[in-house]
């Protein structure tokens, strides 16, 4: 089997890895497409001190065991396997499960290989009118979908999503469902234009500093830098959430929490369902949010694209 695989030596394309075999209650998946993940980048800077195969976002085809009640299905899964016995996993939280392991993140192989193996609790099926280069975005849309687990929004609430980095502008697109006030805060006019045809009102960083306070703001930059920006652009008594993860240390202005009384609230991993049902009613466009799409075996080259500066979603092909 070929992969791609990131240890201490880096990352590199390895082409004789033994096919991995489905536990029990488990499926065996042939990986269609995979998505390149800002995670995945920081996982080579030593984010999660990963080693193994990364990648996380897929779509794919399953293909064992006979006894799986997704054989033959196209499937996209939930990247989060937990232990299933824990008192986290026995009240709803099984996304924090201390014993999980995460695809392509902690302790489990990825998706950036011809074959993956996951639990069946955690495929969905794919509906037939949604395409393997839309489904490869369900991962990072329920992502952004989790905020509206988290919040509740209507029509008093200004937000503003600051970053039009490929996270940043999914989570525009989700949150455009809401009753919400939205704007769209980024730097590069082409990735906004994405947004502002979908009708999203969108602000420029330039020279001069954003003046507009908001009452929640949505830190998408995938810099360190995103939380203290996101600080100074929020309301007192306003809310903060983070979806930036970077490998290292952050500095943050407590003092700003304290003062204006912020609320900061983390947000990871999101819900399936919404995101694939938003994808088969075409409620939103994935599709300008494509750069590329690379074969496994020019994978490192994926990479590579992915790091550059200004460049949306890079996918790859096994």
């Amino acid at each position: 089997m070929q992969a791609l695989y990131l240890d201490k030596n880096g990352l590199s394309l390895k082409t004789n890895l033994k096919r991995p075999a489905p536990r029990r209650g488990s499926s065996l998946v042939r990986v269609t497409l995979a998505g390149v993940c800002a995670t995945d980048l920081e996982l080579k800077k030593g984010y999660m001190g990963f080693n193994g195969i990364p990648g996380h976002e897929f779509v794919g085809a399953v293909e064992g065991p006979t006894s799986s009640p997704f054989l033959g299905k196209r499937v996209v899964g939930d990247i989060n396997i937990s232990c299933g016995k824990c008192g986290y996993c026995n009240t709803g939280f099984k996304n924090h499960c201390p014993n999980r392991s995460v695809l392509g993140i902690l302790g489990r192989n990825g998706a950036f290989a011809e074959y993956l193996t996951l639990p069946n609790e955690n495929l969905h099926i794919v509906p037939s009118n949604v395409t393997d280069e839309e489904a490869v975005f369900t991962e990072p849309l329920a992502a952004a979908f989790e905020i509206t687990k988290q919040v509740k929004l209507s029509n008093n609430d200004s937000v503003a999503v600051l970053g039009d980095g490929k996270l940043g502008l999914l989570t525009a697109l989700a949150l455009n469902l809401t009753d919400a006030r939205l704007t769209a805060i980024g730097k590069h006019p082409e990735k906004l234009k994405i947004l502002n045809d979908a009708g999203i009102r969108t602000l420029t960083f330039g020279k001069r500093p954003i003046t507009e306070k908001f009452d929640i703001t949505v830190d998408c930059t995938g810099s360190k830098s995103g939380i203290n920006a996101a600080l100074s652009m929020t309301k007192p008594a306003g809310k903060v959430i983070l979806k930036t993860t970077v490998a290292g240390e952050r500095t943050v202005d407590l003092n700003k929490l304290v003062i204006d009384e912020i609320t900061v609230i983390g947000s990871r991993c999101g819900p399936f369902d919404v995101a694939l049902d938003a994808l088969k009613k075409k409620r939103i466009n994935v599709a300008p949010l494509i750069d590329s799409i690379y074969p496994l075996e020019n994978g490192i080259a994926a990479l590579k694209r992915a790091e550059r500066k200004g460049v949306l979603k890079v996918l790859i092909r096994p």
